[in-house]
Formats: C-alpha cells, sequence, structure tokens
C-alpha cells in the first residue's frame, strides 16, 4: 500500500512513542508532558457529570455546532479578555480538539505545500509534525534565553522574505521554559506587518507562572487581525477532555470551522457542557492557583536533584510551564544518554525530537517535574547523574 506524499515522510512523536512503553512500576517517567492527576478537580467533576446525565442528557450526549458550545465559547471569550487582554469585536472564538488542533486548523486554513512556516528551533514536536503535514517548509530560528531571537528572526526573514507564517510559543516555550520579552514581543508583531505574514501564538502554559512578571500576549497588541491565539483547558483543567479554543479573525475562524467539519464535526460536546459549568459554579483562578502551587514545588525539587546530581549539566530554572531543558556537559548526544537512562529505567526525551530539522544533533535533553512527585523526581534524576 502506497501512502500520501504529504504522511509518508511524517514520523510519530517521540514522546507518545516513549509513553506507549510497557509500564513498568519501577521506571521513573521524566518525558511526559502531562498535568499532576492531583490537580484534576475530579470530585467537582463528578458531581457535574451527574448532573448533566440527570437532567441534560440528550444535549449533552446529540450533536453540537462545528463553532463550539456556545455558552462555553462566550464563558471563555470573556474570561480571555478580562485575564488576558484578547479578543477585538472583529474576532471570534471556535472550541477545538485540545490547543494542538489549533496548529493543525490553522496549517489546514492558511498554508499550501511548499510554504515557508518560520518557528522556533526547538520547538513542540507536536506543532512540527502538525506544520510537515502539510509539505511546509520549516525555518527554525534558535531560542537564546528569551525565546525567538529576534535578531536572528530579522536574518530569516530577510533571507525568505515569501513566508507565510511565524509560529511561536513566547511564554514558556516548549521545550526550552523561555520567556519573550514585551519588546521582543512587539518587534515580532512589526516583522510579521511587514512581511505580510500570519502569527501563530501558542500559549497553553501561560497561567501556570510560579514567578516573574506577567507579560502580555502578543494577541493583546494584534490591531490588524494578523495574529491567531492557540489556548487550551488541557494544563488548567486536564488533558483528556481534549478541549481548546482558537481566537482569531472571524473570516479565519469561518474557515477554521469548515476545515473542523471535515475532520471530527465537533468537539466533545459533553466535555463542553461539563466545563462551562465547572467554569460558572466553581473557582477556576483558586484552582489554578492551587495547581501553581503544587508544580513550583516540583520545579524547585527538580532543580535541586539536578543540582546534587547532575555536576556540569546547565539549565534555567523556568519561571512557569512544565518542563525544564537540560545541556549536558561535554557536548554529550542527548540522544544517546536517553537511550542510556532507559536501561536505569528512567525516561526523558532528547531535544533532537524537537528541532526543526529531523534526525539532527543535540547535546540536550527535556525534562517534565509536573507529573512525577517530588520523590520520583529525587530518584529519577540520581539515576540521570548515574548515565551521565
Amino acid at each position: 500500500m502506497e501512502f500520501a506524499n504529504r504522511i509518508a515522510a511524517l514520523k510519530p512523536s517521540a514522546i507518545r512513542e516513549i509513553l506507549k512503553a510497557p509500564s513498568d512500576p519501577e521506571t521513573v517517567t521524566l518525558a511526559a508532558g502531562n498535568p499532576s492527576p492531583e490537580a484534576f478537580p475530579a470530585a467537582e467533576m463528578a458531581a457535574l457529570a451527574a448532573e448533566i446525565f440527570q437532567n441534560d442528557a440528550p444535549d449533552a450526549l446529540q450533536y453540537g455546532i462545528s463553532e463550539g458550545y456556545a455558552p462555553l465559547r462566550e464563558r471563555t471569550r470573556e474570561r480571555a479578555l478580562r485575564m488576558h487582554g484578547i479578543g477585538r469585536e472583529s474576532d471570534d472564538l471556535i472550541i477545538t480538539s485540545g490547543g494542538q488542533q489549533v496548529v493543525e486548523l490553522t496549517a489546514k486554513t492558511l498554508l499550501n505545500e511548499g510554504d515557508t512556516v518560520i518557528c522556533e528551533n526547538p520547538s513542540f514536536i507536536g506543532a512540527l509534525n502538525a506544520l510537515r503535514s502539510y509539505g511546509v517548509k520549516l525555518v527554525g530560528v534558535p531560542c537564546r534565553g528569551a525565546g525567538m531571537d529576534i535578531a536572528a528572526l530579522e536574518q530569516a526573514l530577510r533571507e525568505h522574505p515569501e513566508a507565510k507564517m511565524i509560529y511561536t510559543i513566547p511564554t514558556f516555550q516548549n521545550p526550552a521554559g523561555e520567556v519573550m520579552p514585551l519588546p521582543a514581543r512587539k518587534r515580532l508583531l512589526e516583522l510579521a506587518a511587514a512581511h505580510g505574514a500570519a502569527v501563530l501564538e501558542d500559549d497553553p502554559y501561560r497561567e501556570l507562572r510560579y514567578g516573574g512578571e506577567h507579560v502580555p500576549p502578543i494577541k493583546s497588541m494584534d490591531e490588524e487581525g494578523r495574529v491567531v491565539y492557540a489556548g487550551s483547558f488541557s494544563k488548567i483543567v486536564a488533558p483528556g477532555i481534549r478541549l481548546g479554543f482558537a481566537l482569531a479573525p472571524a473570516p479565519l475562524i469561518a474557515k477554521m470551522t469548515a476545515a473542523k467539519q471535515v475532520s471530527d464535526v465537533h468537539s466533545n460536546l459533553f466535555f463542553q457542557i461539563l466545563v462551562e459549568r465547572y467554569m460558572a459554579r466553581y473557582d477556576l483562578d483558586a484552582h489554578i492557583a492551587r495547581c501553581r502551587a503544587l508544580y513550583k514545588t516540583r520545579r524547585d525539587a527538580m532543580d535541586g536533584a539536578l543540582r546534587r546530581h547532575m555536576p556540569g549539566a546547565k539549565w534555567v530554572v523556568p519561571e512557569g510551564g512544565l518542563f525544564l531543558w537540560v545541556k549536558l556537559p561535554g557536548g554529550r548526544d542527548g540522544t544517546e544518554f536517553c537511550r542510556r537512562a532507559k536501561e536505569k529505567k528512567v525516561m526523558a526525551v532528547p531535544g533532537s525530537a524537537f528541532l526543526t530539522e529531523e534526525g539532527g544533533f543535540s547535546d540536550a535533553i527535556r525534562l517534565n517535574f509536573s507529573l512525577p512527585t517530588p520523590e520520583q523526581i529525587e530518584i529519577g534524576v540520581e539515576r540521570l547523574g548515574q548515565t551521565l
């Protein structure tokens, strides 16, 4: 059987493949991007689910509209404006099957095969694969401690004036954990306008800040309708509900809606209703504050463990998000390091998985601190130190 050109060279996510490995109770997984189950509002969701099944089952189990459950769209849009200053009258919002679908629908709607997309290098593997599936050319711009390097972005745009889109994770970048400062965000938007490029701002970690100063989203400065904002409920409620949203100019949302109709018709309606009622009845901001306290403790535990067990390695303690990006000493190969670490029953993700050019070399590894407990973090990092 011959595969389509757009899929033949596409490889599965290295992270998803790692997580499919046989479960071993002695293995410590520092490779996931998962929130902690301790952060799930399970009791509240159970009560709401029982209520929905008791009183509203016909609505919750029926087909819904592709744009999403209207009360959830309205509540999400109101919160996005109140909390983050995003959303103009000319914008609209669609509920998606996770933030990942925003990337895929944006690519499907705006990009043709052969178009150029500029993105951070390294960057989120799920987004890179979504873009690759549409046959686009990825041009990587390095991160040097403060998100996408703006001088390098300017150079990339000079070399690729045909670039159709800039993809960025400006807040707690995955995998590097970096934050793009406000002047750089303004300059990125200026450069996009000068070159007629769209901006896809992927922002799933914004509310998981443990220190430092809030930096407004790029979308909050968007007066031309150039920015597509990708948000997610995965990190602040639960990932298994598969709910995200796109906030973008209304004509683009209309096209994304049509594109969504050929993919999954609409996102899970039961969970859309449940999340809207959770937001109406409970204090989501207080819940997120509890998540931040939990993850800050685990971030600090990982930082301490790395200091004890990984001499010579380098990392920057992130102000938020779920990951630590660790550079191995002596230019060691991150892929080989992770292979040997697996033999010691600890899982990490090699930095090469996040490169815009597949198969490239990286001396870094990505570690997740939100899922493992502090005790597991200590054991896992100690094993990484033994591997080193």
